[in-house]
């Protein structure tokens, strides 16, 4: 069993017993990264659920020991612009606007942007959007895409949109301000003992 596999066998009980999921367990050098999401739909943790789970998770770490030498475990939501590395977190981006770095063997690197239309175990389908600055006309048949020559991907924010939004609502409401989709995290630095 990889280390990403057992910090998510002891993440998702203490996850669970807040309310939330996993989105996601990654591992890059000595940085252990827990990523939360709400569960079933419900709303993501903030910077106070975060802390306490990162405290939680921390202690369970210390006792099963899956980790040798030191590293730093981040626990955070997901935020505005989510990776996309499973087949589960396409299906749940579906309807999103997705960037996509595509490589063909033999071919050179692509980078397309549209919205998921479909995600299956195998891949996904998205429309494509117009490339930026050219006058080429968007692609009018969907295009599928297998996980195998998805080199990366990630969801995309509307920014537009949302200052759309706040110059509407600053119309009606001067004081009003949304700021429930920014990404809060805690993160702390232990020591595995030996």
């Amino acid at each position: 069993m990889s280390r990403t596999d057992q910090v998510r066998d002891l993440a998702v009980p203490v996850v669970a017993a807040r309310g939330f999921a996993i989105y996601d367990v990654e591992e890059h050098g000595p940085i252990i990264r827990v990523t939360v999401t709400g569960a079933d739909g419900a709303d993501g943790p903030g910077i106070d659920d975060l802390g306490a789970m990162t405290k939680e998770l921390s202690r369970a770490l210390d006792e099963a020991d899956p980790i040798s030498g030191r590293y730093t475990l981040e626990v955070s939501s997901p935020g505005l612009e989510r990776r996309l590395r499973t087949p589960e977190h396409w299906q749940g981006a579906i309807g999103e606007t997705v960037s996509i770095k595509i490589r063909v063997p033999g071919s050179p690197a692509e980078r397309v942007r549209g919205v998921i239309l479909t995600a299956d175990p195998d891949g996904v389908e998205i429309t494509l959007d117009p490339v930026e600055g050219s006058d080429e006309a968007p692609a009018t048949e969907p295009r599928r895409l297998g996980y195998e020559v998805i080199d990366s991907a990630r969801t995309v924010f509307d920014w537009e949109m949302v200052a759309a939004r706040a110059e509407q609502n600053s119309s009606t409401d001067p004081d009003a301000t949304d700021d429930s989709d920014l990404d809060d995290s805690a993160s702390d630095t232990r020591r595995s003992t030996p």
